[in-house]
């Protein structure tokens, strides 16, 4: 019966997801135009504090809706402490939009308002870009080998992106999150990219790497989180917005910053193959973790 209402449920509960981010992101784009005219330090400091709790209320909305039409458990697994006022650099595997209405939502009261890194292209999604710049999140553009070989003026400009963010978040407690992957999983590139993992798609060590050489003496602790839709892997978005999402699992693993990750990944050879296989070392504790957590 509920496949047989999906349409009709698709129909009613997108219009008030999208609703809900067009209030949330008005209040906070508003802001942010009144923070880039009137750049005043005591201005600044009241419109962050309107514009964050602003977005942690969309998250909040959102997942109240996805609840209000999913027949859905959303479980929430812990281990370890968190507290809003510490920082944290946040690493997690990306299946789809949705990661980011969940974990913007789990940051409240848990955690400091997050930070994503976003791609270039995102700027131009209606709320979402200007949202995501009023909020003072990083737009990545990211280059393939054969472009930086025709441009090689244009290598490392993501990384400097990286850097200039970071200065930013040292002034207040914050978490700041990276998709290692890259990209969203999906079978397609998890085949081409010949990934050694089961669940996962190799992860990209040098903006991580770049943000724990500039903030890793800040940061509290590394989050590693995993996000999972069982049942739901191809198409979670339209998964939920239909009203067929059953279960969502969202596993956090607090561990501490290894002072050994902390280097010039892009200068120092030695330090690079270090990071690398601590990185893939996690990323196989990670795929490992996942496993057991799909299991029936």
């Amino acid at each position: 019966m509920r496949k047989l209402l999906g349409p009709l449920i698709f129909l009613i509960h997108t219009p008030l997801q999208i609703l809900n981010l067009a209030f949330w992101a008005s209040i906070i784009i508003l802001c942010g135009l009144l923070k880039l005219v009137l750049p005043f330090p005591a201005i600044r400091t009241l419109l962050i504090g309107i514009m964050h709790p602003a977005m942690q209320a969309f998250g909040a909305c959102s997942v109240l809706l996805i609840k209000l039409f999913n027949p859905v458990t959303v479980d929430v697994r812990i281990d370890g402490t968190l507290s809003p006022r510490n920082w944290y650099l946040l690493i997690s595997n990306h299946l789809s939009y949705l990661d980011i209405v969940l974990l913007i939502n789990l940051s409240k009261g848990r955690i400091p308002p997050p930070k994503f890194f976003l791609k270039k292209e995102l700027i131009w999604l209606p709320f979402v870009g200007l949202g995501a710049w009023a909020l003072e999140m990083p737009f990545m553009r990211r280059y393939s080998r054969s472009y930086l070989e025709k441009y090689p003026h244009r290598k490392g400009q993501d990384i400097e992106t990286t850097r200039r963010s970071c200065e930013k978040y040292k002034a207040q407690p914050t978490t700041v999150i990276n998709f290692v992957e890259g990209t969203r999983f999906t079978a397609v590139k998890h085949k081409s990219k010949k990934s050694q993992f089961a669940h996962l798609l190799p992860p990209k060590a040098g903006g991580i790497a770049f943000t724990l050489a500039t903030m890793g003496h800040l940061f509290t602790n590394l989050l590693d989180i995993s996000l999972l839709y069982p049942g739901d892997v191809k198409h979670p978005m339209m998964a939920m917005l239909s009203g067929q999402m059953r279960r969502i699992i969202i596993d956090v693993n607090v561990l501490d910053v290894p002072e050994a990750v902390r280097g010039d990944y892009f200068s120092d050879d030695a330090f690079r193959g270090r990071f690398q296989t601590w990185l893939n070392e996690l990323w196989s504790e990670k795929d490992t973790r996942i496993h057991q957590l799909l299991e029936p």
